[in-house]
C-alpha cells in the first residue's frame, strides 16, 4: 500500500509512472491525471499570453519613449442629486439625503434604506423591479439565490408560496411607520431588497453657474455645456411654460438681452448700474443670421426701421 507521505516524496513527473494494481482505480487515477494535465496546459497558455501582451507593449505616438499613467481613486459620498439605478432601467436622482432614525422603519424596527416612487413602475412596465424586490426578501430571509429570466420568470403563485415560506406577507407588503412621528402609513407598502447602484454621473461633476462667457462668433449666443462655460438652452417647451404664466418681461429678457442681443447687453448693464428699468426691445443676432441666409439665396431681403 501506498502511503500519501510516500507520494509527496516523489518527484512530480515519478507520480505518472505510478501503476495501480485495480483497474478501477487505475482508470481513476488516469482520469484525474489527465485533468489535471489540461488545467495546467490551460493556465500556461494564459501565462504565455500575458507574458506576451507585456513583452509587446502598447502602441506609443511617435518620438515618445515611454509612458507613464497614473490613477486616482476618489471616494464620493452619496449626496443629493446624484444618479442611481437598479437593474430594470430604473434609473433616478437622489431627491434627499435623511438620518437613519428619520427613515421609515419595518414593524420590527428595520429601517428602509432607500425609498422609491412608485409612479415609476406603471408607464414604464418594468415590472422585473417589482419582482426583484419581492423574491430579493424572500431570499433574504430564507438564504437562497433566486433567479427569475424574462420569459421564463416566478408567477405571482410561486412568489406567494415562497414569501409564505419565509414567514413574510404573501402580498409583499407591510406597514411602515414614519421614522420622524413613529405613526404607520395609511396603507402596506411594498418592500424587499433590491440591487441599487451608483452610476458615474455625479452632481459634483455636473454642477455649473454662468453669468457672463464666451459666445458663438456666428448667432452671438452663448455656448452650450459645462466644458465651454456655456448657458442653460432655453428650448420650445421652457418658452411655453414661460408664456403660461404670462412672463412676458422675463421671456423677453431671456431671449434678447441674455442671449444674442449683442448692443442690448451693454444697455442692460449701464441701466442695472443706474438703477432704471430696461425694457426697450433690441434686435436679436439670429435675425440678422436669417436675412444673410436668405440674401445668400438671391432674395433681397432688408429690415425697414421706422424713421421715429
Amino acid at each position: 500500500k501506498v502511503t500519501k507521505e510516500e507520494l509527496e516524496k516523489l518527484p512530480g513527473d515519478e507520480i505518472r509512472n505510478v501503476v495501480l494494481s485495480a483497474p478501477e482505480e487505475q482508470e481513476k487515477f488516469e482520469s484525474i491525471e489527465q485533468d489535471a494535465k489540461e488545467q495546467m496546459d490551460a493556465l500556461q497558455t494564459l501565462y504565455d499570453e500575458k507574458i506576451g501582451r507585456l513583452k509587446r507593449g502598447d502602441e506609443l505616438p511617435p518620438g515618445v519613449i515611454k509612458l507613464v499613467r497614473v490613477y486616482i481613486a476618489m471616494k464620493r459620498k452619496l449626496q443629493v442629486g446624484d444618479k442611481v439605478a437598479g437593474r430594470h432601467g430604473n434609473k433616478g436622482v437622489v431627491a434627499r439625503v435623511m438620518a437613519e432614525e428619520d427613515m421609515p422603519y419595518l414593524p420590527d424596527g428595520t429601517p428602509v434604506e432607500i425609498v422609491l416612487n412608485p409612479l415609476g413602475v406603471p408607464s414604464r412596465m418594468n415590472v422585473g423591479q417589482i419582482l426583484e424586490t419581492h423574491l430579493g426578501w424572500a431570499a433574504k430571509a430564507l438564504g437562497l439565490y433566486v433567479a427569475s429570466p424574462v420569459f421564463d420568470g416566478a408567477s405571482e403563485k410561486e412568489i406567494k408560496e415562497v414569501l409564505k415560506k419565509a414567514n413574510l406577507p404573501t402580498a409583499g407588503q407591510t406597514v411602515l411607520c414614519d421614522g420622524r412621528t413613529g405613526e404607520p402609513f395609511h396603507r402596506p407598502v411594498t418592500v424587499g431588497y433590491m440591487y441599487v447602484m451608483k452610476l458615474h454621473h455625479l452632481v459634483d461633476d455636473k454642477i455649473h453657474a454662468r453669468s457672463i462667457g464666451p459666445y458663438s462668433l456666428v448667432t452671438q449666443q452663448p455656448l452650450g455645456g459645462k466644458a465651454q462655460f456655456g448657458g442653460q438652452r432655453l428650448g420650445e417647451m421652457e418658452v411655453w411654460a414661460l408664456q403660461a404664466y404670462g412672463a412676458a418681461s422675463t421671456l423677453q429678457e431671456f431671449l434678447t438681452v441674455k442671449s444674442d442681443d449683442v448692443p442690448g447687453r451693454a444697455r442692460i448693464y449701464e441701466a442695472i448700474v443706474k438703477g432704471e428699468n430696461f425694457l426697450e426691445p433690441g434686435l436679436p443676432e439670429s435675425f440678422n443670421v436669417l436675412i444673410k441666409e436668405l440674401q445668400s439665396l438671391g432674395l433681397d431681403v432688408e429690415l425697414i426701421k421706422s424713421k421715429e
